[in-house]
């Protein structure tokens, strides 16, 4: 059996350290916990970016325009429309100018066929270029995926007319 000393000599040698993280944990700021997302949290989230389809477009309209001409129309200029090409197709994109607008995020694409550059998920400003005619097949789905949520909520306001070579004869052979 256990002397009285030795039951008070075990008592601090574990009771101390155990007492002290207590006494710590209970006195110390509590860190803040982060938020917790829920899924409708992540949807709403993602609505902002990914808006649904629209129901209200108008008929596509494939007036001509030039890369020269488009180029106007890239958000630097707050009293005329953001258009955004993809595969020739001019989309009006001035609804999202937090979007696309001067100094925004995606205003790499605004006034330009960026369909390089959106096949391969890149914001480089080197690969925003019209010339998709190299795109691997992984890479054309992704431009293909652009175009077509680009058509079901954008108005097609244009097509470009001096597309380079390579996709301009690609764009023939689909037409």
């Amino acid at each position: 059996m256990l002397s009285d000393s030795s039951l008070l000599i075990y008592f601090l040698a574990l009771g101390l350290p155990l007492l002290f993280i207590i006494r710590r944990h209970a006195l110390s700021p509590r860190a803040q916990r982060p938020a917790v997302t829920t899924q409708t949290d992540e949807k709403k989230s993602l609505k902002t970016i990914m808006q649904p389809p629209r129901d209200d477009l108008d008929p596509p309209n494939y007036d001509p325009i030039t890369l020269e001409e488009l180029a106007q129309y890239d958000g630097s200029d707050e009293s005329k429309p953001i258009y955004v090409s993809i595969k020739g197709d001019v989309f009006d994109v001035t609804r999202k100018r937090d979007v696309y607008g001067k100094g925004a995020s995606y205003n790499i694409f605004a006034g330009k066929d960026g369909s390089r550059g959106l096949g391969k998920s890149s914001l480089q400003v080197e690969d925003a270029m019209p010339d998709y005619s190299t795109l691997p097949e992984n890479e054309m789905k992704v431009l293909d995926d652009w175009h077509s949520f680009f058509t079901k909520r954008y108005n097609i306001v244009g097509r470009v007319t001096d597309m380079p070579e390579a996709v301009s004869q690609k764009l023939s052979a689909t037409l």
